[in-house]
Order: structure tokens, then sequence, then C-alpha cells
């Protein structure tokens, strides 16, 4: 231990720059992977500025529960809709599983208004946030007759 503390008293230099190149990735890394919103926050940008919900999760984990409000395009689809996603003038939020895939979704995106949830639906659920699914709409009589969730007003 005492080797490695003269090491660095030694080395300032070295050092110094090692802590910039740190910084730096960090910083580039949290820009690359887009601005995150909390479960709260997305609520308030729904309702203030009528945030576009897309959910880039698989059809099939889609219907098993979902945000009110969102739009399913997949992952995989999503350059089928790259055009449509990047007119949208309201702030577009992107959600995932755990809000990692979201950040690569942003980036193919390429657009400042753009924000991931922060956690994904993972996160949503841990905030105590309620899911949608077809299963509640099969059984939920009030649901009964309502349009599927677009992009557009």
């Amino acid at each position: 231990m005492d080797r490695a503390l003269e090491f660095v008293g030694n080395h300032p230099f070295l050092f110094g720059i090692l802590a910039v190149l740190a910084v730096l990735f960090f910083a580039i890394e949290n820009k690359r992977s887009g601005k995150k919103v909390s479960p709260n926050t997305l609520g308030m940008m729904v309702n203030s500025q009528n945030a576009q919900l897309i959910d880039i999760r698989a059809k099939k984990k889609f219907t098993t529960g979902y945000i009110q409000g969102s739009r399913n395009i997949p992952f995989t689809e999503l350059k089928d809709h790259l055009d449509e996603i990047r007119a949208i003038e309201q702030p577009v939020i992107i959600i995932c599983d755990m809000g990692v895939q979201a950040g690569a979704a942003i980036q193919m995106i390429g657009k400042d208004s753009v924000y991931r949830l922060e956690g994904g639906v993972g996160g949503w659920q841990g905030a105590g946030m309620p899911l949608v699914g077809l299963k509640d709409a099969k059984t939920n009589p009030k649901n009964k007759g309502k349009a599927k969730p677009s992009l557009h007003k």
C-alpha cells in the first residue's frame, strides 16, 4: 500500500490525466445514451408537454404490461420508423426493460428532445406505478372499446 501511494506521489501528472479521462468517459457515455427521465417526471411530461411514449420491447413483452399511452415499436423495427419519430414535435420518451436498450434507440433517432425512462419498465414498477395489459382490457368492462394508444392525437 505504501508503494502504491509513493508511486501516485511521484507521478501526479499521470494520475491527473487518468482522472480527466475518467470524467470525460463518463460524461460522453452519459450524453451518448441520452437524457434520463424518472417515472415521476414522465407523468409530468406527458401531462404538461404531451410527451409521446414509445415502448421498444418485443411485442410479446409489451402485451404482458405497458405504460398507459405508450405505443409499441419493437427495437428490431425501429429503423423503419425513424423518420416518423423524428417528425414528432413533442418530447419523445423511449421505454425498454431496464433503460439500457433505450440508450441505443436514442442514438439511432439522433434528436435532442428524445429521452429514456430511467430503469425502464422495471424502474416504473419499482416506483409503484401501474402497468396496463391486454389481460386488463379483456377482463375490465370499463376498458372495453377503448382505442389503442397512438403517437398522434
